[in-house]
C-alpha cells in the first residue's frame, strides 16, 4: 500500500508539473501573439542572427519543441530556407536551457515555491479581465505558480526511506552500463512526456533527494536531449524534402552532441563541475542546469561552423522530392501535445497547401491559352488527359485542405484566428470553383477541335486580350495569396474585374450579331460558353481578392 501511495503522489505531482508548464507556455505564446511565432519567417541568411532569434523566441515561449515545429513548418511553407533553419534550430536548443534554470530556482533557500499559491491567485485575477491579452498573461502566471507547486510536491513525493528506492539504486551500480541505461531511460520518458523541461524537473527532484548520483543524473539529462526531438520528427510527417531535412538536422544536432559527450563523459562532467559556482559542493540542481547549458553551447560552438557540411549530409540522406505530382493528395493533420497550441504552425502549413493549389489552378489556366492558340489535335493528345488528372487532384486538395482547416478550428484558436481560418476555407472553395471553370473551358476547346468547328480569325484575335486579362488577374491572386490586400491592391482587383466584365459583354454582343447574320449556331454558342467560363474565372479571382482584403 505504501508503494502505491508513493506512486500515486508522484504521478499526481508530475501531472501538476506538466500542466503548469503547458499552461505557462500556452499563456506566453498567446500573450506574445502570432507575430512572435511568425518572427522566424523573416530571418536573414546570417547564421548568427538566426541563432539569436531561435534562442530568444524559445526563451519567451518556453518550448524548444514548439520552436522547432514552427521551423519545420516554415521551411515546408517556403518562408525559411533550409540554411536559415539551421541557426534557428541551434538557437532553440540553447534557449530551452532557461527552463532548467527556472526549475532549479525551486531549490534555493528562499523557497520560491512558497509563492506558488499567491502567484496562481494573482494570475487567476488576470483571467477575469475582458481583454484577451490579460487573460493570456493570467494563464501564464497560473502556470508559473503550478510549475513550482508541482516541483515541490514532486520532491515531497520522493520517499525518504532508502529501502523504498532500492530498485533505483541498483540500476546505478553497473558502471558504464548504468550510464547507458540512464541515457536510454531519458530518451524514452522525454519522448513520452514530450517535454525535456518536465523531465529535467523529475531529474532535479530525484537528485536533490540523493535518489540518483550526479553521473546518473547527467546520463538522464543527455538522454532527454535526444528524446525531445520527437515533436520535430512528428511535424516533418507529410512535408517536403527540405522540411524533413530541417527535422533531421535537429535530431542530428542532439544525437551528435550527445555521442561526443558520452565518449568523453568523465572529462565533460569535470568541466561542468568546474564551471559551476561552488564546484563539487555546489547545489546539485544548479550543476544539472549548468550541464544542460554547457552541453548545448558546446554542441553549437562545434557544429555551427560545420553548417555547410551538415546541409550537404542532409541532402545526401534525404533525396529531393520528385517533380512528378502524385496521383493522390493527402494533407495529414498530425497532432502532438505541443502542436495543439502551436496554431501558427498549423495555419501556415494550410497556407502552403493553398499556395500549392493556386499554382496548379494557374497551370490549368495556362492550358486554356495553349488551346486557344493551337486549336488542333495535339492539344487533345497532350493536355486533355493531364487536365482531367489535375482536376481530380484539385478536388482532392479541396477536400483535404478543408478538412484540415476544420480540424484547426477545433484547437485553442483566438477570435482573429477563427476568422482567418474561415476566410481560408472560402478561398479554397473559390479555387476549387475556378479549377472547375478552367476544366470546363478546356473541354469546350477540345470539343471545338474534335467537332472541327470553325471560328473567324477576328473572333479568336478578340479573345486573346480577354483571356490575357483573366490570366493577369489569376497571376495577381497567385502573387498575393495568403497576404492581406490593402485598399490599393483591392482597387486593382476591382479594375481587373470591371475590364473582364466589359470585355465579356462586348464579345457576347458580337457573337449574337454573328448568330443573327446566319453564323453556325453550335460554334457561336460554344464560343459564348468559353467567354462565360473565362468571366467566371475573373469572378472567382475577385471573390478571393475580397477574402484576402479581410485576412
Amino acid at each position: 500500500m505504501a508503494v502505491i501511495k508513493v506512486f500515486l503522489e508522484f504521478l499526481g505531482a508530475l501531472a501538476l508539473l506538466l500542466y503548469g508548464m503547458k499552461l505557462m507556455s500556452d499563456g506566453v505564446q498567446k500573450s506574445a501573439g502570432e507575430r512572435l511565432q511568425r518572427a522566424l519567417s523573416v530571418m536573414t541568411g546570417n547564421r548568427f542572427v538566426a541563432l539569436l532569434t531561435g534562442m530568444i523566441v524559445t526563451m519567451i515561449i518556453q518550448s524548444s519543441g514548439a520552436t522547432t515545429v514552427m521551423v519545420v513548418t516554415f521551411v515546408n511553407a517556403g518562408l525559411l530556407t533550409l540554411a536559415q533553419s539551421v541557426g534557428v534550430i541551434f538557437g532553440a536548443n540553447i534557449g530551452t536551457t532557461i527552463t532548467a534554470w527556472i526549475v532549479s530556482l525551486s531549490t534555493f533557500d528562499f523557497k520560491i515555491a512558497a509563492m506558488a499559491i499567491p502567484i496562481f491567485g494573482f494570475g487567476y485575477l488576470f483571467t477575469l479581465h475582458k481583454k484577451a491579452i490579460y487573460k493570456n498573461m493570467g494563464e501564464a502566471l497560473m502556470g508559473f505558480g503550478m510549475l513550482f507547486l508541482g516541483l515541490e510536491l514532486l520532491q515531497s513525493a520522493i520517499p525518504q526511506d532508502p529501502d523504498q528506492l532500492l530498485w533505483l539504486t541498483r540500476i546505478q551500480d553497473y558502471g558504464a552500463l548504468s550510464i547507458l541505461a540512464g541515457f536510454i531511460i531519458g530518451i524514452i520518458i522525454t519522448a513520452l512526456l514530450h517535454s525535456s523541461s518536465a523531465f529535467s524537473g523529475i531529474v532535479i527532484s530525484l537528485a536533490i533527494k540523493n535518489a540518483i548520483t550526479w553521473e546518473f543524473a547527467a546520463a538522464l539529462t543527455l538522454g532527454s536531449n535526444v528524446g525531445s526531438t520527437i515533436d520535430a520528427v512528428l511535424a516533418a510527417a507529410g512535408t517536403d524534402a527540405d522540411a524533413k531535412r530541417s527535422a533531421f538536422i535537429h535530431v542530428l544536432f542532439n544525437i551528435a552532441g550527445t555521442v561526443i559527450v558520452l565518449i568523453a563523459f568523465t572529462p565533460f562532467l569535470k568541466l561542468v563541475t568546474l564551471l559551476t559556482p561552488g564546484h563539487e559542493h555546489s547545489n546539485i540542481a544548479i550543476r544539472i542546469s549548468m550541464l544542460h547549458t554547457v552541453f548545448k553551447v558546446l554542441s553549437t560552438v562545434v557544429l555551427l561552423p560545420l553548417q555547410n557540411p551538415i546541409l550537404k549530409l542532409s541532402r545526401k540522406i534525404i533525396k529531393d522530392d520528385s517533380n512528378e505530382r502524385p496521383s493522390t493528395y493527402k494533407l495529414d493533420f498530425v497532432e502532438s501535445p505541443l502542436g495543439k497550441e502551436n496554431i501558427a504552425a498549423y495555419i501556415i502549413r494550410a497556407e502552403k497547401a493553398i499556395a500549392d493549389m493556386t499554382d496548379i489552378v494557374t497551370g490549368e489556366f495556362d492550358r486554356i491559352q495553349i488551346g486557344l492558340k493551337n486549336r488542333d489535335q495535339s492539344f487533345i493528345d497532350n493536355h486533355v488527359e493531364e487536365a482531367e488528372k489535375a482536376e481530380n487532384y484539385l478536388d482532392q486538395m479541396h477536400e483535404q485542405i478543408t478538412h484540415y482547416l476544420v480540424k484547426c478550428e477545433s484547437l485553442h484558436v483566438t477570435e482573429n484566428q477563427i476568422n482567418h481560418i474561415s476566410l481560408m476555407i472560402q478561398i479554397v472553395e473559390e479555387l476549387e470553383n475556378m479549377s472547375d471553370n478552367c476544366f470546363a473551358t478546356i473541354m469546350l476547346i477540345a470539343k471545338s477541335i474534335s467537332k472541327n468547328m470553325k471560328f473567324p480569325q477576328d473572333d479568336m484575335d478578340r479573345m486573346i486580350p480577354y483571356v490575357e486579362l483573366a490570366r493577369q488577374f489569376l497571376q495577381f491572386i497567385r502573387i498575393n495569396i495568403n497576404k492581406q490586400l490593402d485598399e490599393n491592391k483591392l482597387s486593382m482587383a476591382s479594375e481587373l474585374e470591371d475590364q473582364i466584365d466589359l470585355f465579356r459583354k462586348n464579345l457576347k454582343k458580337l457573337a449574337r450579331k454573328r448568330l443573327e447574320s446566319g453564323a453556325d449556331v453550335k460554334s457561336e454558342l460554344l464560343y459564348i460558353d468559353i467567354v462565360r467560363q473565362i468571366e467566371k474565372v475573373g469572378d472567382n479571382c475577385f471573390s478571393i481578392s475580397e477574402s484576402l482584403r479581410a485576412v
